[in-house]
């Protein structure tokens, strides 16, 4: 029974790579065009989109002008710095809030639960004039706190629908025998649940910086200042009115890449992990 078990585990965990390789191959594709379409001139990049760069149509301007132009290497922190810190507050208050609902049982437990994953169905976007007001209220508008505190609020619901469902699986006899032992309720959120939950905490970690890194709305309403601007919105301008420089947009797209796929590589594992966890039993 144990061998069919494992048997199965490892052929759903083989059947996920596929899949995730499939994909892999389809979502790369369009990432490998911007990469060769980035080293070419603009000439070739409209007449042979599909080829990979020759000694003719060779062609570095595009990131040699995102360097000159503007100021990308701070543009490139700023949006490392918004992600990484609105994604370290997500998983923190996410996963004590999931574990909260998981473990404590009270009246309004499933409602409370209900009402922290409407997030997922409303966009935060549609808030966005009332959010500009509380941040020219507290005098956080062109600062990295209103970006990071408005990517927290949006990451938290997918973050704690996600984590309690993983938290509730997590056997109820190794807490109680940590309060057995005196282990306090953090001592065991963070030295028992936590490390038995990094599959899932990978998943909601790689699902949650995507639209973080991504946008451009937030940067443009309440951080267009130069110092705090994103990668996102500084690639704007290279955007004109009636002409493009599409060298400088591809090669600031592929610089943009970058820390995704660092991230998918670091974490795809514990992402496969998060994704088939309760898929055979």
């Amino acid at each position: 029974m144990a061998i069919s078990r494992a048997r199965r585990n490892r052929m759903a965990e083989l059947g996920a790579h596929i899949i995730l390789l499939a994909f892999a191959v389809i979502a790369l594709f369009p990432v490998l065009l911007i990469l060769i379409n980035s080293l070419k001139t603009k000439k070739a990049i409209f007449r042979q989109p599909l080829e990979f760069p020759t000694s003719e149509t060779l062609d570095l301007v595009g990131y040699t002008t995102v360097l000159q132009q503007g100021n990308f290497p701070l543009y490139f922190w700023n949006s490392l710095f918004v992600t990484g810190a609105s994604l370290f507050f997500i998983l923190l208050f996410g996963a004590m809030a999931a574990f909260a609902l998981s473990e404590y049982k009270f009246r309004g437990n499933r409602l409370l639960g209900l009402y922290m994953a409407l997030g997922i169905m409303i966009p935060i976007r549609l808030g966005t004039v009332g959010i500009l007001r509380l941040m020219v209220t507290t005098d956080l508008v062109n600062t990295h706190w209103a970006l990071i505190l408005v990517y927290t609020a949006q990451g938290l619901p997918l973050a704690i629908f996600i984590l309690s469902e993983f938290m509730s699986t997590v056997s109820s006899d190794l807490k109680s025998a940590g309060r057995i032992d005196g282990l306090s309720e953090y001592s065991i959120f963070f030295r028992l649940v936590l490390p038995l939950v990094r599959p899932a905490m990978a998943t909601v970690a790689v699902f949650s910086m995507i639209p973080v890194w991504n946008d451009l709305w937030f940067p443009l309403i309440l951080a267009p200042a130069e110092h705090t601007k994103t990668l996102t919105l500084g690639a704007q301008v290279f955007v004109g009115q009636f002409t493009n420089n599409w060298n400088a947009i591809l090669a600031a797209m592929a610089l943009a890449i970058i820390p995704v796929l660092v991230l998918y590589t670091i974490f795809s594992r514990q992402l496969i992990r998060g994704l088939t966890s309760g898929a055979v039993k």
